[in-house]
């Protein structure tokens, strides 16, 4: 029998955990720090041994197979020592690939990925097919392998689950953009990060589908440098594709195999310009998946969007509150200040991956009134910003917004939309939305 070890004891891992249980491994699972009881209870349920608050290494490093938590870098030393013995170390998507015959909806990018995701996986729920949500979010997709049967999946990737990815092949791969993030973990070399993101194409066949953003250059430009045989289907919002999404004035079109479908730009559900790009990229899909153009145009007018993407909060003396705590880089803030057409009170700050602010001075003059900073190290943020407005710190989600209600006046957005991580405050940027949600409600 052979050793499935798991490391990284959350959603991916007990998910992988159960599926190698569930296909004859011998399977133990490790975790460096605390397991919450949910996951503890899954793998007492499935009598699955585990370790929780530090590795044990002769324990690990006795795995035929390790299947390794994306939160995990290279860098740690076990995976280093994995790595010199020869183990194979693989994600969660890529083992329960393995063992997974349904349609594979693939969707990455340093934006978009969640409200793409969700609006594919959404339209598709509305065609009555039997879908499955997973990856980087909604349940475990091992988990989901291993005790359901869907015809078709749709998964978020991240580059840190793509890095872990080799045999896996996509059905339908949805590439939306690619800009500088988590550079930190790619030894601050764009090239890596932009060679992670590219791995969605793997192993991808003619009879595929390789649908992205004719309008990012990052991606054009790699593009022209790789062989791909899959079909590709561009989305543009400068000019027009024979095949694939584009804009023709007010409308958003879409052709796919001679069959046509358009929707007046004004009747999307999710507003801004980068909101476009996600609705083309899932409409596509659509035509691809043979779903009836009533179907999409239902979806896409009718879909709600994604808690901690630009969520619309409340409005407390005028002041409108977006949450977007889920901007966690520079092109995602870039894109928020975008889409807001009244002056910004903007909240940026938390754990800084790399960041170069650059991208976001021209609109940070122009639109914003001052930036209140919600991170323990704000220093870069001061240093760049500091001539241009003013500029303010907090250290929890309640001071942030009392100072930005004593800011803002009647026709302003406070907008937290924050560019960084969230882990220098809050466990994750689902923390730091919900905590900036109940402080704005307390207003």
């Amino acid at each position: 029998m052979k050793k499935a070890v798991i490391l990284g004891g959350g959603e991916s891992g007990v998910g992988a955990a159960v599926l190698a249980k569930v296909q004859h491994y011998d399977t133990f699972l490790s975790d460096s720090g605390t397991l919450k009881e949910q996951f503890r209870s899954q793998l007492q349920k499935w009598e699955i041994p585990f370790e929780e608050g530090g590795h044990t290494p002769e324990k690990v490093l006795s795995a035929d197979l390790v299947i390794k938590s994306p939160g995990i870098p290279e860098t740690a030393p076990l995976v280093v020592r994995l790595r010199e013995q020869g183990t194979p170390i693989i994600s969660e998507i890529e083992f329960a690939g393995y063992y997974d015959t349904a349609k594979k909806i693939c969707i990455t990018g340093s934006n978009g990925k969640t409200t793409t995701t969700s609006l594919i996986y959404y339209l598709l729920q509305n065609a009555g097919l039997n879908v499955g949500l997973g990856g980087n979010i909604g349940k475990s997709y091992a988990m989901q392998v291993a005790t359901e049967k869907h015809d078709i999946y749709v998964l978020e990737l991240s580059s840190f689950q793509l890095d872990g990815m080799y045999d896996f092949k996509a059905d339908i791969a949805v590439l939306m953009n690619i800009t500088p993030d988590h550079l930190d973990r790619y030894d601050h070399c764009f090239q890596n990060y932009i060679n992670a993101k590219f791995r969605i194409t793997r192993n991808m066949k003619p009879e595929d589908c390789f649908i992205f953003c004719n309008d990012d250059e990052v991606t054009i430009g790699e593009l022209n440098k790789i062989v791909l045989q899959a079909r590709k289907l561009p989305f543009t919002q400068n000019g027009k594709v024979e095949e694939g999404a584009w804009l023709d004035d007010d409308t958003l079109r879409v052709r796919y195999d001679g069959d046509e479908f358009d929707i007046l730009v004004r009747d999307l559900a999710l507003e801004g310009r980068h909101n476009v790009y996600n609705s083309m990229a899932a409409a596509i899909t659509g035509k691809i998946m043979k779903v009836t153009n009533e179907t999409i145009r239902k979806s896409l007018t009718t879909f709600e969007g994604v808690e901690h993407r630009m969520e619309k909060v409340l409005t407390v003396g005028g002041v409108l509150y977006i949450n977007d705590s889920k901007a966690t880089n520079v092109n995602s803030t870039w894109y928020a200040l975008e889409s807001v057409q009244t002056p910004i009170v903007l909240i940026l700050g938390g754990t800084d991956k790399g960041n170069d602010y650059a991208p976001i001075a021209d609109l940070v003059r122009e639109k914003v009134k001052s930036i209140v900073c919600l991170g323990v190290d704000n220093k870069k943020i001061k240093d760049f910003f500091g001539g241009m407005v003013p500029v303010y710190e907090t250290l929890s989600a309640e001071e942030c917004v009392n100072k930005c209600a004593e800011l803002a006046v009647s026709g302003d957005t406070v907008l937290l939309s924050p560019c960084c991580a969230s882990f220098d405050l809050f466990k994750n940027y689902e923390d730091r939305g919900r905590q900036f949600k109940e402080a704005v409600r307390r207003l």
